[in-house]
Formats: structure tokens, sequence, C-alpha cells
């Protein structure tokens, strides 16, 4: 065992039980959550990252596998990301987004061979890029269908006066695009100074150099902004085109 190593102790598990419980209750008074909610969402992550770990240290032994499990991390994201966009079946549209962003940097990784080709490596590093497309994709997709429909008449006449489905909706929609790039811009100018992303701890706790983490977490940063920019770029077409619709969006906002 490293140095930097952590140990799994009783403490640290009733730490974790305790801040639960904290946030729980803190979000149940405010009013921000239902305390039950926020009890689940920690329960619920404390068993899928215990699966996720036997689960892991099994498949990191085969590429196959660990390829599949990609694929898997993929779909669940595009549900999630879709799913909290909107409430019905063109759910499914919010994969595009998800995968033209990720893609392309994945592909960088395996071609470049910058990193091993292993499951122990790749799982974790294009598991972040998918991480980042999701919530830019949700953001994105929930910010642009409140948008459009809070502005409906502005569309309408945009309408009226002879403008393409498209470009009316890009007209109102495209301003408001950027907003979901601002938490990974955010990151990335405070890296180092207010915060220590998970890349670059995980790895001094595992044992590598300060420079080693640093450049691996350099890599993340510079690849999450390419990601989350492709995914929004491509979920604010999806929606121009009235693909991506929200249950009780107006019928001019579909194609």
């Amino acid at each position: 065992m490293s140095s930097g190593s952590i140990p799994v102790t009783p403490a640290l598990g009733v730490a974790i039980a305790l801040l639960l419980v904290a946030a729980a209750a803190v979000a149940g008074l405010g009013g921000l959550a239902r305390y039950r909610d926020v009890l689940f969402a920690g329960l619920r992550g404390a068993v899928q990252l215990l699966a996720v770990a036997l689960l892991i240290a099994y498949i990191v032994r085969w590429t196959a596998l660990a390829a599949l499990f990609i694929v898997l991390m993929f779909v669940i994201a595009a549900h999630t990301a879709g799913r909290r966009i909107t409430g019905n079946r063109t759910w499914l549209w919010a994969a595009l987004p998800i995968a033209a962003g990720v893609a392309p940097a994945a592909l960088l990784l395996v071609v470049s061979r910058a990193v091993p080709l292993t499951g122990l490596v790749l799982i974790p590093l294009v598991g972040q890029l998918i991480g980042g497309a999701l919530v830019a994709t949700a953001l994105a997709g929930r910010r642009l269908l409140d948008e459009l429909h809070q502005r409906r008449g502005e569309v309408e006449a945009a309408l009226a006066l002879g403008m393409l489905d498209r470009a009316a909706r890009l007209e109102i929609a495209r301003p408001l695009a950027g907003g979901a790039l601002v938490p990974a811009l955010d990151q990335t100018r405070t890296v180092g100074t207010v915060t220590l992303p998970g890349a670059f701890v995980g790895m001094l706790l595992g044992g590598a150099s300060p420079i080693q983490a640093g450049i691996v977490q350099l890599y993340v940063l510079v690849a999450l902004l390419a990601v989350e920019s492709v995914a929004i770029l491509v979920v604010l077409e999806v929606i121009a085109r009235g693909l991506l619709t929200r249950t009780g969006t107006p019928v001019f906002f579909r194609s």
C-alpha cells in the first residue's frame, strides 16, 4: 500500500453516514428536496459504487469487457440526460450530442496511444468524458426547451414573418446555449487554486508523481471542454430541428 492511500475504516463509514443524514436534513428542512430522496440517492450511490467496484475489478482484465462497460455507461448517460430534458420518447435523441462529443475524444485516446489501452485506464477516463457530456447535454437541453416554451410568442411571430422553424428556434435558443459550458469553464479556470479534481487526487493517492497526475488531469479538463462544447452545439441543433421536444410543447415547436 502506498503512503498516500486512504485506509477504509469504520470511522470513514460513520463520517459518510453522518454527512448523508446532514445533507438529507438540510435539504428537507430548507425545502430543497424531500429528505427521502436525498437518503435514497446516497444509499443508491453506495450500492452502485460497490457493485461497480467489484465489476471493474473483474472486467479490467479483458479489453472487450471493458469496452462493453463503456458502452453501458454511454447508454445510461443518454437515458439519464434524455429523461432530464423531456418526458416523452424523443429522449432517445439525447444520445446524439453525448456520442458526438465523446466519440472523437475517446478515438483520439485510442489512436494516439497516449495512455495504456487497458480497462483500468480507459474506463475512468472515458467515463469522465461521458459524465461531462451528460451534464452539458442535460443543462443545455432543459434550459433551451424552457426558454422556447416561455418565449413561444416570439417564435410564433418569427414564423409568421416567414422564418423557417429551425431559424426561428435558433434565434431564441442560441444566445442561451453557452450557459451550459460555464461549469466546465469555471472548473478549468480554478483548477489547482480552488479545486483539486478527482483524476488528480486519485492518481496522487495511487502513488503517481504530482507531475504525472497534473498532466493527466490537464488532459481530462481540456477534453471535457471540447466534449461539452460539441455536445452543447449538437443538442442546440437537435432542439432547433424539433427532434427533441417536451411533453406539452406547443405544436409549432415540432417539425
